[in-house]
């Protein structure tokens, strides 16, 4: 990514930490970035935050105040807001699943980008990350090194639980279970 976009994504992701922070709606980064706090490889696309559906409207309204373009896509579950072309999606549902008081309050506050905001838990990130893979999206080359990097901030137990209904995550947890990445995996 050029060092242009790259700053552009990295003023969208403040911005909008500190919008929401300001308007006090709950939030936490997840995605790419929430793992890249926490010691994964940087990502490239986009920057990623989470909310409650209930908070959505104040959201959207902290952040075009804050100067950001708010766009409603097709999607029921997000929406995106663009900083100078850098897209930040801030979702309301994760995995089908609505967020909730209890996946923000397992958050910790980080500094990232030297502004202090609440990131999603490891196990969280890494179980999102899992359970979207499917036949139109598995690559599980991209997941390697960041369930490399979180390994030892992992709930190992709580994660195989998680993701047992999908037999692509099942899959990549195989592949970590034999490369000694997934904790104690005779104790699965």
């Amino acid at each position: 990514m050029p060092d242009d976009e790259r700053a552009a994504l990295h003023d969208g992701l403040r911005m909008t930490a500190v919008a929401l922070d300001r308007a006090d709606v709950p939030y936490a980064l997840c995605g790419g970035y929430a793992a890249w706090a926490r010691g994964a490889p940087e990502p490239s696309h986009d920057a990623d935050f989470v909310i409650r559906e209930g908070d959505v409207e104040r959201a959207k309204a902290a952040l075009a105040d804050a100067g950001l373009e708010v766009v409603v896509p097709v999607e029921d579950w997000l929406f995106k807001a663009y900083h100078e072309g850098a897209l930040v999606d801030v979702l309301f549902r994760m995995c089908g699943e609505t967020v909730d008081d209890a996946l923000l309050a397992r958050s910790d506050e980080l500094e990232v980008l030297a502004v202090r905001m609440p990131v999603l838990a490891a196990t969280d990130v890494l179980s999102a990350k899992m359970r979207v893979l499917g036949e139109h999206y598995c690559d599980l080359g991209r997941l390697l090194p960041v369930a490399r990097a979180l390994r030892e901030q992992i709930d190992w137990p709580r994660l195989r639980a998680e993701i047992q209904p999908n037999p692509y995550a099942r899959a990549l947890l195989y592949l970590l279970d034999e490369l000694g990445v997934a904790g104690d995996a005779a104790a699965a």
